[in-house]
């Protein structure tokens, strides 16, 4: 069973990561954003109370986020093991999944803030079928995949960006020591390419 948490700055390139994983191992990748975004755009209670955090750069309170974690852990597909991708980003959130489940491995993505600002600034997305392209790759105006012109998410802007990283400096820092002294910690260099750092969790992970 691979029970992991990865960890990461915004722009550390969790999900892209957390994609290769998950297929090379068959476990779901439960990313809360993905989750919070579905619901956005739906335009459900949950979305309208997520965007009113997202929008000024700030986290959505513990109680939103654990128990729609926990009632996700408790689908019949992680079963045999899950990925977590956004969660937890916080000590009392970390405490929180302790008493749900027990953890693997937890990976933490490294990354220069000067590299995530140029990785999460350059970000374009569709607002209709969701797909992400960034500038350095990507200098169409229109979504490869629908042809909806791409935007820039509220979150995507550099005061935004700026403001994401100082709170996960805060908040979410401090969770590296916490499964350090857990022994649970491995980290990760995000500044090489996507191949490189799946090797590196292939060969932590086994």
């Amino acid at each position: 069973m691979k029970r992991i948490i990865l960890l990461g700055a915004p722009g550390a390139g969790k999900g892209t990561l957390a994609a290769k994983v998950c297929a090379a191992y068959n476990i779901p990748h439960i990313s809360t954003g993905d989750i919070f975004r579905k619901n956005i755009k739906e335009g459900t209670p949950l979305g309208q109370k997520v965007k009113n955090y997202t929008d000024k750069g700030l986290l959505v309170p513990d109680e939103v986020t654990i128990e729609i974690v926990r009632l996700r852990l408790s689908e019949i597909d992680c079963a045999s093991g899950w990925l977590l991708d956004g969660f937890p980003r916080t000590i009392p959130q970390a405490e929180a999944l302790d008493k749900i489940t027990a953890i693997d491995c937890v990976i933490d993505i490294d990354v220069p803030e000067s590299l995530l600002l140029y990785r999460l600034t350059g970000r374009r997305t569709c607002p209709d079928c969701g797909e992400i392209y960034h500038i350095s790759t990507h200098s169409g105006a229109g979504c490869a995949k629908c042809g909806a012109k791409l935007i820039i998410r509220a979150d995507d802007s550099e005061t935004t960006v700026s403001q994401r990283i100082e709170t996960y400096n805060a908040q979410t820092l401090p969770l590296i020591g916490y499964y350090k002294a857990k022994g649970l910690l491995v980290s990760i260099k995000g500044g090489d390419t996507p191949d490189e750092v799946f090797k590196e969790a292939v060969r932590i992970l086994g």
